[in-house]
């Protein structure tokens, strides 16, 4: 059982011994963090260090349902809790309702020990264990590059998978390829442009303008096959959808080698070409079957308002053709069909109307209630000393997501995208994002890490060996080295919230935080001096602040360097 559930039980017990609550009401958290009943009992970390090392708003919740003064239940509740004097040394209530905790010391100092002890793995749980999820990210049309929107959404996603795996989850990572369908044609019809005007045959006073993918990526396409290839591409044999499918290829072999040198996990490129028709003809017999379609005016209609949606949504056009809408169907239904017991979309800005629809899709299917889950991925702003910017160097279009990674690097990259939530829209500074030092907030963590190996390696040197946590941590009294141990102990609270919530850029604040910690313990704390038994303990500390360093990084997909 985790720190937190333990407060939670305590609270718990003392509510039912109040009589504020009944056994029904007042259940304590679960092992994956959710409540058993109708009453949550959060538990989480003050804003304020000085109100203590955890807290929970329970009173406030309690005051709307009782129709009491919140800072009065708070008090009652503060003054039956009842814990071990080797868990909660002090209990207190204050304005307007919170109830903080200041823990033992024996608490804290066993974080250590068991940071020490887990290695690689403290922090994980078995939260998720025999449940499994696919993680759907970034699925760029293969049109052209990913460009920067898509490089956020990878480290989004990647993230999100480290967490879930790591609480336990079988997890699945998946790109979408829409290869099918109009925009292909169209590709195909620039890129058979690009031919011509490598050729020189194109039609005099045409322009790429005229077409929908006028990039200079579609150059190196038509560029890197021999003459006789070229000209047999633009004859009649070749439509524009099989010209756009070999222009899609290349262009999906290029976005595959963006995203393993961005780090970023996928287990299957699925393409949406698979689907047709058979699959789709499928979805569209399945909704029929549900009996929530109808026809108007000749189309065929989902009757999508049953499950929310603002409007009904057109499946199959009045001239029998397919909507893309039901092509998207086809495919969540196979991963239902898949037997993931939820499934997560990353979704760009500009798709807030396909989350109704596709929730109500999934339902008439007969999905479980929040089997489809969404997380939009805002858009990214690029600036340079304090300017946006928009112009690639090289596309004339857009910023690429690899001119963005061989400009700051990929860990850069990722932690700044992570630094803010997934939603939110982002201004990606480059300026800072180039800097090697302090200011530069990836680099400020990265470098708490590699100090750490360094302060390890002198101690070698000097001979002090690793008590592997087996030092006597009762010798850490002084406030920095408390600050550090609570920030050690609250890691594991802090990764089961964010995987919950799906919130990787919690691991960015906390790792700064931690970060902070550590070089003010570093300052004020000399780790390996003239007494053995305080350097034992305060190696064991750096020890330990070590391994969660370097476990909150990879949660981010970001390196952990020992030097720099």
């Amino acid at each position: 059982m985790s720190l937190h559930e333990t407060i939670a039980d305590g609270i718990a017990d003392a509510l039912r011994r109040l009589g504020l609550a009944d056994s029904d009401s007042a259940g304590a958290l679960s092992k994956d963090h959710t409540p058993h009943t109708a009453l949550d009992i959060p538990v989480e970390r003050p804003r304020e260090a000085a109100h203590g090392d955890v807290a929970t708003p329970v009173a406030m919740s309690l005051a709307k349902q009782l129709k009491k003064n919140p800072l009065e239940i708070a008090e009652q509740i503060a003054g039956a809790v009842e814990f071990p004097r080797d868990v909660v040394e002090s209990v207190s209530a204050v304005r307007p309702g919170f109830i903080n905790f200041r823990l033992a010391p024996p608490v804290l100092r066993a974080a250590v020990r068991d940071a020490v002890a887990a290695g690689d793995r403290y922090g994980s749980s078995r939260t998720g264990a025999g449940r499994s999820v696919q993680v759907e990210y970034v699925s760029a049309n293969p049109t052209g590059p990913l460009v920067i929107v898509s490089a956020r959404a990878a480290a989004v996603g990647n993230s999100i998978l480290n967490l879930l795996d790591f609480v336990g989850y079988a997890t699945q990572g998946e790109y979408y390829v829409n290869d099918y369908g109009k925009q292909i044609e169209a590709l195909g019809d620039s890129l058979r442009f690009r031919l011509q005007e490598r050729l020189g045959v194109a039609a005099p006073g045409e322009t790429i303008e005229r077409y929908q993918y006028p990039g200079a990526y579609l150059q190196d396409i038509a560029g890197g096959v021999d003459d006789a290839t070229a000209r047999r591409w633009i004859g009649d044999e070749e439509t524009s959808a099989s010209l756009g499918r070999k222009a899609a290829g290349a262009l999906l072999e290029t976005i595959r080698g963006d995203l393993q040198a961005y780090g970023a996990r996928f287990d299957r490129f699925f393409g949406e070409s698979a689907l047709h028709p058979d699959a789709v003809r499928a979805a569209l017999d399945r909704l029929v079957k549900s009996g929530h379609t109808y026809r108007e005016e000749g189309a065929l209609f989902f009757r999508s308002t049953a499950f929310g949606d603002d409007k009904d949504r057109v499946i199959q056009k009045s001239d029998g053709e397919f909507t893309y809408f039901l092509a998207d169907v086809a495919y969540h239904a196979d991963k239902l069909d898949r037997g993931f017991d939820r499934a997560i979309g990353l979704l760009g800005p500009d798709h807030h109307g396909h989350v109704p629809r596709m929730k109500a899709a999934m339902a008439a299917l007969g999905a479980p209630v929040d089997w489809f889950e969404v997380i939009m991925v805002g858009w990214v702003r690029l600036l340079e000393a304090g300017n946006p910017i928009s112009m690639s160097k090289r596309a004339g279009e857009f910023v690429t997501m690899r001119e963005l990674i061989d400009d700051v690097g990929v860990d850069v990259a990722k932690y700044f995208f992570l630094m803010r939530r997934a939603n939110s829209p982002l201004d990606f500074d480059l300026t800072l994002a180039r800097k090697q030092s302090d200011e530069n907030p990836v680099y400020y963590v990265q470098y708490a890490h590699a100090r750490i190996a360094s302060v390890v390696r002198f101690a070698e040197e000097r001979g002090v060996a690793s008590s592997a946590g087996a030092s006597d941590l009762s010798r850490l009294t002084e406030p920095e080295e408390r600050t550090l141990m609570l920030h050690l102990l609250h890691f594991p609270g802090t990764v089961a919230g964010a995987a919950q919530a799906r919130e990787p850029h919690r691991l960015t604040t906390y790792a700064q935080e931690l970060a902070t910690a550590f070089h003010q313990f570093y300052h004020v704390c000399r780790i390996v001096g003239d007494d053995a038994a305080v350097s034992a303990a305060r190696l064991d500390l750096a020890r330990a602040t070590r391994i969660v360093l370097k476990n909150t990084l990879q949660l981010l997909g970001v390196g952990a360097p020992s030097s720099m």
